[in-house]
């Protein structure tokens, strides 16, 4: 589609960004491998976690994005680095104890502990795509293991050879004068114990194609580089996939960044071309500290979609991505509102604003229908008036509000009513602090009373809120301090939503109740 096309092409959505940058990659001749090659790399030596879905998304996202500007196919690979040496047996295993002595085993050597797959890392590359798959992710999925071993490698590990001294001064500029003295970009795999060495070269020889070192014991070894013998270490092994699958795209954390020059470096002296690249800032917890998952803080994937959507993550991933963001519980509500916000907003935009809503990014220019005729932040206020255990609770409420809305025929609201429950349940209800109003707000909380008990004008939000704004009007000066009190006083909290729509979901009546248990020093007491 024409217009598409030229919205994308102009478009200052940060997918539509890097997407142009791959155009500009292939402005003279199509590649010769046929096709845009993405990826995304893996560490399997724990589960997946948010980061990866944000990794996959992105990178999806930026995918998307070329294949509304260029006819020229892609692919994405997904590589598990499962060579890597297990460096230290996570506590959270069964057979904790019997995994010790395979310690500094690349993790496809390691035993299952859940006796389901033939390796530890044939058990967490399963737990990988499976994740990647319900989530639906396009993707070939990449063994560093079948890759080493199957001969995938052998002509950049060959070329690592003959280009070792120039690699190896690229790395030795990086590190510190002790690690550099036994540095070495080639670990091998030692013949009889499995384990992954770091033990320096004695020699490598370009004429063979081995490499010469003594174990840990003393005992010299002799290993050609192919067939699975050796295994490159991470900074290498960066640069030199990129140039043994010729990729030109992938996308990492801030934390990798001062390292792009090496990868970038390695790739070019082993005869490939460095591909694009996006550096994407880190997550912070509550308290602005990084997100470790040796330290737990922060949200994991699995509490997010206990209480929100996959498409709300994925738009929390779209905003800002060179922005460093708090990713915590408290963003959630507002990351659900703004999707549906954008998703209602889409049909009537054109090609040029389209492009830049984060839903044709997250849907791949096809995104559905809100069906959401009660934000999420107001199902969290109704839910905390109304006491809710379950989502029938607030079912009986919408359906009065909005009595053409089913289960069936707005499945997300119904789903949002569910996570709004269990929301409010797990961090609302356990801080909810109602107090007493002030002589101040006692009266016009006591005219908003009188003048609800004669309101007619049925359920509209947007009159009751004039309703509301004019009791507030000739007493508040700000007014935001006559809504700050509404919700403090009905509603224990310190923010909520416009109070029209409120009084219009939750009912006049019980409006009414609300405010007389206020004044009655109920709900403070």
């Amino acid at each position: 589609m024409t217009e598409l096309r030229d919205a994308a092409l102009a478009s200052k959505a940060w997918p539509f960004e890097e997407a142009r940058k791959l155009v500009k990659r292939y402005q003279k001749a199509p590649p010769e491998k046929g096709h845009v090659l993405f990826e995304t790399g893996y560490g399997p030596s724990g589960l997946p976690h948010i980061g990866t879905f944000g990794e996959v998304a992105r990178t999806t996202m930026i995918r998307r994005a070329f294949e509304a500007i260029s006819d020229i196919p892609t692919r994405l690979i997904c590589f598990s680095d499962d060579m890597d040496g297990m460096r230290k047996v996570p506590e959270n295993v069964p057979n904790f104890e019997a995994l010790k002595e395979h310690l500094q085993r690349p993790l496809t050597a390691v035993p299952d502990p859940f006796g389901e797959y033939d390796s530890f890392g044939d058990h967490n590359n399963a737990m990988l795509r499976r994740f990647l798959d319900t989530f639906g992710f396009e993707y070939e999925f990449y063994s560093a293991t079948e890759f080493y071993k199957s001969g995938q490698f052998d002509a950049v590990l060959k070329r690592a050879v003959e280009k070792y001294d120039e690699v190896m001064a690229v790395m030795l500029k990086s590190l510190r004068d002790e690690r550099a003295s036994t540095y070495s970009i080639f670990l091998p795999i030692h013949p009889e114990t499995g384990r992954v060495l770091y033990v320096p070269m004695k020699s490598v020889d370009k004429d063979d194609y081995t490499i010469t070192f003594d174990d840990e014991e003393g005992r010299e070894w002799t290993l050609p580089v192919t067939g699975g013998n050796v295994k490159l270490q991470w900074k290498p092994d960066f640069g030199a996939r990129w140039a043994a699958l010729d990729v030109d795209f992938e996308m990492y954390g801030k934390d990798h960044s001062t390292n792009t020059p090496i990868y970038d470096r390695i790739c070019e002296i082993l005869g490939g071309k460095k591909p694009e690249h996006f550096t994407y800032e880190l997550f912070l917890d509550e308290n602005g500290e990084k997100i470790s998952k040796s330290k737990g803080n922060g949200l994991t994937i699995d509490e997010w979609l206990t209480y929100a959507s996959t498409e709300s993550l994925s738009y929390f991933m779209f905003l800002k991505p060179k922005t460093a963001k708090r990713m915590h519980f408290d963003v959630i509500p507002k990351a659900v509102d703004e999707y549906h916000q954008q998703l209602r907003a889409y049909p009537d935009q054109d090609w040029k604003a389209r492009v830049n809503n984060p839903v044709w990014h997250i849907h791949n220019g096809n995104p559905p229908e809100s069906k959401m005729v009660v934000p999420f932040s107001m199902l969290l206020n109704l839910a905390s008036v109304s006491g809710a255990e379950d989502k029938e609770t607030l079912w009986g409420f919408i359906r009065r509000y909005a009595p053409e809305a089913t289960a069936q025929t707005h499945p997300d609201l119904d789903q949002a009513a569910g996570f709004a429950v269990r929301y409010y349940n797990d961090f609302v209800k356990p801080h909810k602090v109602f107090r007493a109003p002030t002589e101040l707000e006692r009266e016009a909380l006591a005219e908003l009373r009188e003048k609800l008990a004669a309101w007619d004008g049925g359920l509209d939000g947007e009159e009751l809120q004039s309703l509301v704004f004019s009791v507030g009007r000739e007493r508040f000066d700000p007014m935001r301090d006559w809504f700050k009190a509404l919700y403090q006083v009905l509603l224990g909290a310190d923010q909520g939503p416009r109070f029209g729509g409120f009084i219009a979901l939750y009912g006049v009546d019980e409006t009414i109740a609300l405010i007389d248990e206020a004044l009655a020093g109920k709900l403070a007491g």
